[in-house]
């Protein structure tokens, strides 16, 4: 039987982490985390990284392995994710990702265009403009500059701007010419999943992570976290909004409600982009038995095709 990476995706607070655990002691596999900020080894709360005791229960990579200090990209995940999986095919005959960031997954699983290294310092002074002359002059000079992201790009995602106008203005060539978009070949199957809940719930859920978040002291780590606030990990939900609160741009009860209503809005475009990508498995609901059966069905039909 092939090699099998299954990946377990989905909207913020539906479950993954909790339904991968119990798919990983069923398989007697190991987990790869693919969630951009869980990565980084001072954000614990805001992050919602998984409890000790989730990671006591499976053996879980990516999690807290990288300083907010060292710039870190898909690319940079994408190479090290397939050398981590060289390690664990040799042990396992399935392996889950799971998390949230589309990004990240397209890049272990279809490859992503290599790009330069991060110029921090040029990074801050782009951050600095959008905060002194707002967006809109960014996106005029992108727009001179790489006519082709200008035309792709979301313009009001203001990360996906920068990045872009980064990357053109670093390199002295656009953009969009390091984006070619072909598909890289794996040597393992991939099978895909993705979790959603009733809308209602899911939303109800968000609504308590976040207050239980703030119960276990995410201000307190926001306030911890202050000298880092102009790095890009920092301008994640959660973080940025109580940012405005020590700022005192909102009060406490504004900002929680702040990030309650970003959070859902997070949660609508993931669930956007992950059924643009008509190669997922939907499955409605978070338990792990239902999604156990289908890929044992999978693997089943996988090794009954090997034996023809």
């Amino acid at each position: 039987m092939k090699k099998t990476l299954l990946v377990i995706g989905g909207p913020t607070a539906v479950g993954k982490t909790a339904c991968g655990i119990e798919v990983a002691k069923h398989f007697g596999s190991e987990i790869i985390s693919a969630d951009s900020r869980q990565v980084y080894r001072e954000c614990t709360i805001g992050t919602a990284v998984p409890t000790p005791g989730e990671l006591a229960a499976v053996p879980h990579h990516f999690i807290q392995t990288v300083s907010l200090r060292e710039p870190y990209n898909a690319s940079k995940f994408e190479e090290e994710v397939l050398q981590k999986l060289n390690d664990l095919f040799r042990k396992h005959q399935l392996v889950l990702m799971v998390g949230g960031s589309g990004l990240y997954i397209e890049a272990v699983c279809m490859g992503i265009d290599e790009l330069p290294s991060a110029d921090l310092t040029l990074r801050k002074q782009l951050h600095q403009r959008l905060k002194e002359e707002g967006l809109e002059p960014l996106t005029g000079e992108l727009k001179r500059l790489d006519p082709l992201s200008h035309e792709r790009i979301d313009l009001k995602n203001h990360m996906r701007v920068l990045k872009a106008l980064e990357v053109t203005l670093q390199t002295g060539i656009p953009y969009s010419s390091f984006l070619t978009a072909l598909p890289k070949q794996r040597p393992f199957r991939i099978l895909r999943v993705a979790l959603d809940l009733e809308r209602n719930l899911l939303y109800q859920r968000i609504n308590q992570r976040v207050d239980r978040m703030m119960e276990n002291g995410l201000l307190e780590e926001v306030q911890s976290l202050h000298a880092f606030r102009e790095y890009t990990a920092m301008k994640t939900l959660g973080y940025r909004e109580l940012f405005r609160y020590l700022d005192r741009e909102l009060t406490l009860e504004e900002a929680v409600d702040l990030i309650k209503r970003n959070s859902r809005k997070f949660a609508r475009k993931q669930i956007t982009w992950f059924r643009k990508k008509d190669r997922y498995q939907w499955i409605t609901s978070d338990d792990a038995r239902q999604l156990i059966s289908w890929t044992e069905n999978q693997l089943e039909m996988d090794e009954d095709a090997g034996k023809q």
